[in-house]
């Protein structure tokens, strides 16, 4: 009986939320909740803005929107759970609804990234060749980019959930996490896993060098163009368009390469902070986002205030 008990594939994972801060986890709940709501009502307000004014249909705006749309859903699928986790004890997790919350996780995690790479594209081309820049990044070529990065996030991620299905799952069933999280999920396996584990890395490396790569020298570009406007004027206000950007950037990436390090060779970090620190990179930057642009793009600010909070023109500057 015992035997036969052992052997049989588990349906349902157990998720722990944040390990040794068990009798905090109500109060976690609240900073969590605020985010999660901030995410919402920040980047609604992102989208309504833009699409209700005409002069922010361009394509920084275009790519904004998709970055709010693409914050909406993340948030989305890792808080509601979490929030079911910390306020209502809603450990259990069903066996395939836990692989569909990880696909949808890492595949809008890709996306984000893209189009952070869109974003700093756009800069480049409005900086270093203006003149083009209505013929490159026409609403097409805007289209066109964001289901690229689409793309390349389903595509990149589908493994991962058909990898896992292939593995059996006897006798361990407790996730040490507040989310269904890749390698969370691969460790226990009764298996051997090194496919998954190396595919894993892979993606994760292949994403974070490349996307980085090319922000990085879209940004050299644009400072080398920058410091040759001989107008100090020009200089501020090319690099004031760039401010939100590059703000968005250290917001998103540095807390997933500091949970991606953790997870591979950081040993002695205590999981409560891996994980604290891996909730921080789903919902922070989905929080913040909205805020950075309508606080350092000016368009964004006045058009804001002007559709929710008077009804007088504001004066164009």
């Amino acid at each position: 009986m015992a035997v036969n008990v052992t052997r049989q594939h588990i349906v349902s994972f157990f998720l722990v939320g944040i390990p040794g801060l068990e009798n905090f986890h109500c109060w976690i709940g609240i900073p969590v909740c605020l985010l999660f709501v901030l995410t919402l009502l920040g980047n609604s307000i992102i989208i309504t803005t833009v699409k209700l004014e005409p002069s922010l249909h361009q394509p920084m705006y275009f790519f904004l929107c998709m970055l709010a749309m693409n914050d909406m859903c993340l948030a989305s699928s890792a808080a509601l759970k979490m929030l079911g986790i910390f306020w209502f004890d809603a450990h259990w997790i069903d066996f395939d609804a836990c692989l569909a919350q990880m696909y949808f996780i890492h595949t809008l995690c890709i996306m984000e990234s893209a189009i952070l790479v869109a974003m700093a594209f756009d800069r480049f081309v409005a900086i270093c060749i203006p003149l083009h820049y209505a013929s490159i990044l026409t609403t097409s070529m805007v289209t066109k980019l964001g289901l690229v990065g689409l793309l390349r996030g389903v595509l990149m991620v589908l493994p991962c959930p058909l990898l896992i299905k292939r593995l059996p799952y006897y006798a361990k069933y407790i996730i040490h996490h507040a989310y269904c999280e890749h390698m969370a999920v691969v460790k226990l396996a009764s298996a051997n896993t090194l496919i998954n584990r190396a595919y894993g890395i892979s993606v994760a490396l292949s994403v974070i060098t490349v996307d980085l790569g090319l922000i990085a020298t879209s940004y050299v570009k644009i400072l080398q163009a920058v410091f040759r406007l001989s107008s100090q004027n020009a200089r501020s206000k090319a690099l004031g368009t760039c401010a939100a950007h590059v703000c968005t950037m250290l917001v998103s990436y540095t807390p997933a390469l500091f949970s991606f390090l953790t997870h591979r060779i950081g040993k002695k970090v205590p999981p409560s902070v891996h994980i604290i620190v891996a909730s921080v990179y789903l919902l922070l930057p989905s929080a913040v986002n909205p805020v950075v642009y309508g606080v350092k793009t000016k368009q964004i600010r006045d058009r804001v205030i002007e559709l929710f909070f008077t009804h007088k023109k504001l004066p164009e500057m």
